[in-house]
C-alpha cells in the first residue's frame, strides 16, 4: 500500500519551521514507521506502551483479534491483563510524574466574549477527584454507565473523567439531541444516573436544557425504566457568591433571567430525583483513589447512526483506546509542550471525546474549550480567539470553513493568526474550494493542512496526513496512520490494486477500534465483518483510490454540517406520522453544510400533501432526533422507485433530488411512470 516515492502530481509539501523538529520529518521516516507499525505491531505499539501507567503488565499477546466471522466470533483485544486507568495517566501522571501541575489544561471560553476560565492540571485533578467521591456517594460503581448530556464546559470534562476514576462507564449525549433522543440512549445502555445542567446559550438561542432533560426521564419513567438519580450543573442559574472560581465555570455573563432563581421555582425541579452539583460538592474531599481496570474492560459508549435507524452503542476500551487517541494527537497535529491546541467540535460527539478530552490531556496538552459558535457575536469570533490564546494547532469542520467563506477574507484578515502552525479538519470529506480557501486565507500558505478521516467507531484517525513528513492533496490526500491496514475490494470481496473505486476496508486491528456495539454484539458482526469475512468494513459506501489518496464518498450516511445521520433514523423518524406510509430520505450536496437532507414521503389515501403537513414532520423529526436533523426539503411522492424485489434505487432518488435527469440504467424499475411525477414535484428550491 505505501509507495516507493510520495506523490507528486497535484500535491502541496507544507511544513515550513516543522520539518526542523516534526516528530515525523519527512515522507521516508514516515514510511519507515509505518511498516515496522504493520510488520511488527507488538513492538511498535509496546514501546509507546511505556509511556504510561501500568498497574499491572499485560499477560498475553499486546494484540489478539479475529475478523473472520467464517472462524468464530469477532474479538479484538489489546494487552489484555494489564490494569491501568486512564484518568489516572491524563491527570495524575501529569501533576506528580511530569511537574505540570500547574499548567494550563484548559482555557474555557464561553459563548459570550468575555466569559472565560483558566484551568490547570493540579485544578482539574482535584474538580475530578472530588466529583469522583460524589458519584460514589451517589451508589454508582464500576461498570455501571452514567449518561451525561451537558453544553461544552469545564464540568463536562469533569464528570467524563471522574467515571473512568472510579471504573464508570459515560454516555454522552450531544445537547443538541431531543429528549426521545436521550431517552433511547438511556434504555439502550441502562444508565443508572444523568448529569445535566440548567441551560445554555448557543449564539442567541437559549437551550433549556433541563426542561428536556425532565422529558427524557419521564419518557424513560412510561417505558419502566426509572433513573433514580440527576444530578444537575447551574450554568445560567448560579447562586454567584457561593461560586469560587477555581472549583467552577464563572457565572455567565448573559445569565437567563427566568433560570437566574433557586429551584424549584423556575427551573424544573423534582426533589425526589434531582440533586444540585454544586450542593453535592460541600465538604467532599478532593482525594480519591482512582480503581485500576483490566485494559479491556468498558471506557465509553457513544452512539452513532445506524442503518437500521436505530443508534448503535459503540463500546471502547481503556487500553488500547488511550494508546491509539494520545499517539494520533501527538503526531497528526506534530504537538509539541508549548502548544495551544483548538478543537472546535463538541465532545458529545467523537472528535471531542478523542480529540478535545482524552489525546490532548494525554500529552499533557493546553487546549481551548469553546462553548460558542464561529459567527456569534460576529464573525470573526474563531479568529479573535486564535489570537487571544495563541492557538498554534487548530481543528475544525469543514462545514465551519464553507460557512465562514461566504463572508470572504476581511473577516479573517482582521487578526493576526500568526500563532498557527497547523490546521485540521474533521466530520466529512473537504471540498478542494473550501481547502484551498483554509490553506490560502486563513494558514497563508504556511500551515501544513491535516484532513482526517475516521469515524466513532475506529476511535482516532486512520486516514490522515502528518505535517511535514506527507504531501497534501486538496480536498482528498490522506494516508493510513500507523499500524491501519486499509485495502479496496470489489464487490466480489477481491482487493483491488492501483486507481480504483470499491469498498474502503481494514485488514487488521489498531489498538483504538471499537470493539462492539453495547448490548448487542450479532449487530457489531453483522454491521462490519459479515459483507467481507476477514476485513473491518467501514460502511461509508465506495471511495476512490489513487495510489494513497482516498477519496470519501459518503453514500449511505448523511454528513451535514458535520454530524454523521443515519438516513433510516429520519425515515423511522417521518413515517411514524400518520399521514405518512413511506418515506425514503437521500443526501443532496449543500454550499454550506456538505449535505443536505431530501426527503421524499409517500402519503396515506386522501391525505395531501401541504406546508400544514411538511411543518408538522419536520417539526416530528426535530422532537424524535434533535434539530441537526431537520429536513431540509421534503417532497410529495406518490409512489418511490423499486426493483422487482421491492427495493428502493436510492442511486435514482439521489438523482432526482438533484433535479439530474441522467439516471443511467433503470431497467430494473418495476413501475418507471413513478420518475416522471416525482421529477414534477420536485422541490424547486433545492437547485
Amino acid at each position: 500500500m505505501i509507495p516507493d516515492k510520495a506523490p507528486k502530481e497535484d500535491v502541496f509539501h507544507a511544513g515550513g519551521d516543522l520539518k526542523k523538529d516534526a516528530h515525523v520529518p519527512n515522507f521516508e521516516k514516515y514510511k519507515e514507521l509505518y511498516l515496522q507499525s504493520i510488520e511488527h505491531p507488538d513492538e511498535f505499539w509496546g514501546d509507546i506502551a511505556k509511556d504510561f501507567y501500568w498497574k499491572s503488565k499485560h499477560t498475553g499477546q499486546f494484540m489478539d483479534y479475529n475478523f473472520d466471522v467464517t472462524k468464530g466470533e469477532i474479538y479484538i483485544k489489546c494487552m489484555e491483563g494489564a490494569t491501568t486507568n486512564i484518568c489516572y495517566n491524563v491527570l495524575d501522571c501529569n501533576v506528580h510524574e511530569r511537574g505540570l501541575g500547574d499548567k494550563v489544561a484548559f482555557y474555557w471560553e464561553g459563548n459570550e466574549p468575555g466569559d472565560e476560565m483558566t484551568v490547570t492540571y493540579r485544578e482539574l485533578l482535584q474538580q475530578v477527584c472530588q466529583f469522583a467521591n460524589v458519584l460514589k456517594s451517589q451508589g454508582v460503581k464500576k461498570g455501571d454507565r452514567v449518561s451525561i448530556y451537558m453544553p461544552m464546559v469545564v464540568e463536562l470534562v469533569v464528570a467524563m473523567l471522574a467515571c473512568v476514576r472510579i471504573g464508570a462507564v459515560h454516555s454522552i449525549v450531544f445537547a443538541g439531541f431531543s429528549a426521545e433522543s436521550l431517552c433511547e440512549r438511556i434504555l439502550d445502555s441502562q444508565c443508572s444516573l444523568l448529569i445535566t445542567a440548567d441551560g445554555f446559550y448557543r449564539g442567541d438561542k437559549l437551550i433549556n436544557l433541563k426542561v428536556i432533560a425532565d422529558d427524557a426521564l419521564q419518557k424513560c419513567r412510561d417505558k419502566s425504566f426509572p433513573v433514580q438519580r440527576c444530578i444537575m450543573l447551574k450554568h445560567l442559574s448560579k447562586e454567584v457568591e457561593a461560586i469560587p472560581l477555581s472549583s467552577q465555570s464563572p457565572p455567565a455573563k448573559r445569565p437567563c433571567p427566568d433560570l437566574q432563581v433557586r429551584p424549584p421555582e423556575k427551573v424544573p425541579w423534582n426533589p425526589e430525583v434531582d440533586q444540585c452539583w454544586l450542593s453535592l460538592l460541600s465538604g467532599v474531599s478532593e482525594e480519591c483513589e482512582p480503581e485500576w481496570c483490566d485494559s479491556e474492560d468498558p471506557l465509553f459508549i457513544l452512539y452513532t447512526s445506524g442503518s437500521t435507524g436505530k443508534p448503535k452503542g459503540v463500546l471502547h476500551t481503556i487500553g488500547g483506546y488511550m494508546l491509539y487517541v494520545a499517539t494520533t494527537f501527538k503526531l497528526v497535529f506534530d504537538y509539541h509542550p508549548e502548544d495551544v491546541y483548538w478543537c472546535t467540535a463538541d465532545i458529545g460527539w467523537i472528535t471531542g471525546h478523542s480529540y478535545i478530552t482524552y489525546g490532548p490531556l494525554a500529552n499533557g496538552a493546553t487546549s481551548v474549550l469553546f462553548e460558542g459558535l464561529p459567527t456569534y457575536p460576529d464573525v470573526s469570533r474563531m479568529w479573535e480567539i486564535v489570537d487571544k490564546y495563541q492557538v498554534t494547532k487548530f481543528y475544525t469542520a469543514p462545514t465551519a470553513i464553507r460557512l465562514l467563506m461566504k463572508y470572504g477574507s476581511e473577516p479573517v484578515q482582521k487578526y493576526k493568526r500568526d500563532s498557527l502552525k497547523v490546521l485540521g479538519t474533521v466530520g466529512e470529506p473537504i471540498n478542494p474550494e473550501a481547502w484551498q480557501w483554509y490553506y490560502s486565507v486563513v494558514g497563508e500558505k504556511r500551515c501544513p493542512v491535516v484532513d482526517t478521516f475516521w469515524q466513532t467507531e475506529t476511535g482516532g484517525h486512520v486516514l490522515t496526513p502528518l505535517p511535514a513528513a506527507t504531501p497534501m492533496k486538496p480536498g482528498s490526500a490522506t494516508f493510513p496512520f500507523f499500524g491501519v491496514v486499509p485495502a479496496i475490494l470489489n464487490e466480489s470481496g477481491e482487493e483491488l490494486e492501483g486507481p480504483s473505486e470499491g469498498y474502503l476496508v481494514f485488514k487488521q486491528p489498531w489498538p483504538g477500534v471499537m470493539r462492539t456495539v453495547f448490548g448487542n454484539h450479532q449487530r457489531f458482526e453483522t454491521t462490519y465483518f459479515e459483507q467481507f469475512p476477514g476485513y473491518y468494513v467501514t460502511g461509508d459506501g465506495k471511495m476512490k483510490i489513487s495510489g494513497l489518496l482516498y477519496y470519501m464518498i459518503i453514500l449511505w450516511v448523511v454528513c451535514t454540517s458535520g454530524h454523521l445521520l443515519s438516513t433510516a433514523e429520519v425515515e423511522s423518524a417521518l413515517v411514524e406520522h400518520e399521514a405518512v406510509v413511506e418515506a425514503a430520505v437521500v443526501s443532496r450536496p449543500h454550499p454550506v453544510k456538505g449535505e443536505s437532507l431530501y426527503c421524499f414521503v409517500t402519503l396515506t389515501d386522501g391525505v395531501s400533501f401541504s406546508r400544514t403537513l411538511e411543518a408538522q414532520l419536520k417539526k416530528q423529526v426535530r422532537e424524535k432526533i434533535g434539530a441537526i436533523a431537520t429536513p431540509d426539503f421534503i417532497q410529495n411522492a406518490p409512489g418511490l422507485p423499486k426493483t422487482r424485489s421491492g427495493k428502493i434505487m436510492r442511486r435514482v432518488l439521489r438523482k432526482i433530488a438533484r433535479n439530474e435527469r441522467d439516471l443511467g440504467d433503470v431497467s430494473t424499475l418495476a413501475d418507471s411512470s413513478v420518475i416522471e411525477l416525482l421529477f414534477q414535484n420536485h422541490c424547486c428550491g433545492a437547485m
